[in-house]
């Protein structure tokens, strides 16, 4: 059969060519490691697709390093941002020069997937205004699955969602003292 055409699944019809937003957020471990395993899924599907890492900084990390050769953009705000900011007018400038970016990957109909990691914090600090995002996400070409990041995620960018899944923490090798691991943790 082909998989593009509709389906019923028990009482749903499912449609597999429509395009999400599925949120990962919660204080627990596993949001970016969940976002970039269904990245890596959609790649070995022969899906395009970009990335935006609001926090992270321009280290050598796993994720990247797995998809800069399929060709996938990412984009990294890579500023050394802290939540005690120095230069708040700095950080929001570092913020929405990332976004641009962003904003041109949720207009771009030729990629399949987006990720916007960590986006949740920069509207959390008002570093990026939420009607802005809900309507980048709004008029987003219609096949594009959209993957959203991090903690306290906004209401509004909640109930735009397609799917939510909100990590809780149970048990963390952190709290042993365990360091981050590459390979694991980055």
């Amino acid at each position: 059969t082909d998989p593009s055409t509709a389906r019923d699944v028990g009482s749903v019809r499912c449609v597999d060519a429509t395009g999400i937003i599925i949120v990962f957020t919660g204080n627990g471990k596993g949001k970016t490691t969940a976002a970039f395993g269904t990245a890596a899924r959609a790649v070995g599907h022969g899906k395009s697709v970009g990335v935006v890492q609001f926090i992270k900084g321009t280290w050598p990390n796993g994720e990247r390093n797995l998809l800069d050769p399929h060709g996938v953009d990412c984009q990294v705000m890579a500023t050394g941002f802290t939540w005690e900011t120095q230069n708040r007018e700095a950080d929001t400038a570092a913020c929405m020069a990332v976004w641009q970016h962003g904003k041109r990957m949720l207009a771009d109909p030729l990629l399949d997937m987006v990720v916007l990691d960590e986006l949740t914090y920069m509207v959390a600090y008002d570093y990026l205004p939420l009607e802005e995002v809900i309507s980048a996400l709004n008029a987003r070409p219609g096949h594009q699955t959209v993957i959203i990041t991090g903690r306290g995620c906004h209401r509004d960018i909640l109930d735009l969602a397609d799917t939510v899944s909100e990590l809780r923490p149970v048990k963390h090798a952190f709290d042993a003292g365990v360091k981050a691991q590459m390979g694991i943790d980055y």
